[in-house]
């Protein structure tokens, strides 16, 4: 099988942690051809289909220099056999557009995963607000006044952008409220951005786990993300602490109950964000800690992968 990997520029990779290297690396011990570009790579053409620009590669076991290139080739989308979408957020316009020129790809019979429409639909702050009955309290506003009246209920709260990764722009205001003026406003841009506000869950210095949900089934081990050195955030990116651990009674519920669902509209692998019991964020774009899963609990993560990618393949 020919299979093309839509992600980051592959100098960028951080191949001791990265999940679209495990894929890839597991794709190549299959014996499949691993084929990499990025969004600058596509056009479509009146008359034509949706090309890439795409460089096929052989993975060398280096650390440093851990790929080689075969050929590089102008391949149309249609005429690989699965098209893996990994760009990371930001889920920003230009995402948007890619998103809209795999869509053309899939009429022109492409198979691509996760589903590009998918993708649009459910962008990975807003998701969540489908399933309430997971969710800590929440507020989705650009309004700051609404922002002080949530923190006045609430007391301690947590404020975020909608397009961050890494727990980027992530803030915390307890309850004297110190601040809290100034966060708003620059994260709204005075008003003028939508922002997300949550009620502050103590449960995140056991860690937020990131659950992974695999063609619908959960993947049986989370890692909880612990924050480090007087942290709010988990986010291995913020310098939390990945700690591999059997998901709990209330992880096997929240990810058994959206698992199907999220199958169901084209998204092959989700990770859940949860800090206790309380679902934060789903994500969809390209979510990660395939290979500290795997090393730490022995679950292979990439291997489940793949093999829920090449059943949609020869379906």
């Amino acid at each position: 099988m020919n299979i093309l990997f839509l992600a980051d520029p592959l100098n960028s990779f951080k191949t001791y942690k990265d999940s679209t290297f495990a894929m890839m690396r597991e794709a190549a011990r299959r014996g499949h051809q691993v084929w990499a570009c990025e969004q600058d790579d596509l056009v479509w053409q009146h008359g034509g289909q949706v090309q890439a620009m795409s460089r096929q590669i052989s993975l060398t076991g280096d650390a440093d220099d851990w790929f080689k290139v075969l050929q590089e080739s102008v391949v149309s989308l249609a005429d690989m056999d699965a098209v893996v979408m990994r760009k990371d957020p930001p889920f920003d316009a230009e995402y948007l557009y890619t998103t809209h020129l795999l869509t053309q790809a899939e009429r022109e019979g492409a198979r691509v995963f996760n589903s590009p429409q998918a993708l649009r639909e459910h962008p990975e702050k807003l998701a969540i607000l489908e399933f309430p009955q997971f969710t800590a309290p929440t507020l989705v506003t650009r309004n700051i006044s609404a922002v002080r009246a949530f923190h006045a209920a609430h007391q301690d709260i947590i404020l975020k952008p909608l397009d961050g990764m890494g727990g980027a722009g992530i803030f915390r205001v307890p309850a004297d409220g110190l601040n809290l003026g100034s966060i708003a406003e620059t994260l709204t841009r005075d008003g003028t951005q939508t922002i997300m506000v949550q009620a502050f869950l103590p449960a995140i210095a056991q860690g937020d786990k990131r659950v992974l949900v695999i063609d619908g089934e959960p993947v049986p081990f989370a890692l909880a993300r612990i924050p480090q050195g007087g942290e709010v955030r988990g986010n291995l990116a913020a310098g939390g602490k990945g700690v591999a651990q059997p998901l709990s009674e209330s992880d096997w519920h929240i990810a058994r109950t959206l698992g199907p669902i999220l199958a169901a509209r084209g998204l092959l692998l989700v990770g859940l964000d949860i800090i206790g019991d309380k679902l934060t964020e789903i994500n969809v774009t390209s979510p990660t800690c395939f290979q500290e899963i795997t090393q730490q609990a022995g679950f292979d993560v990439a291997a489940r992968f793949m093999d829920a990618l090449m059943s949609k393949t020869s379906a």
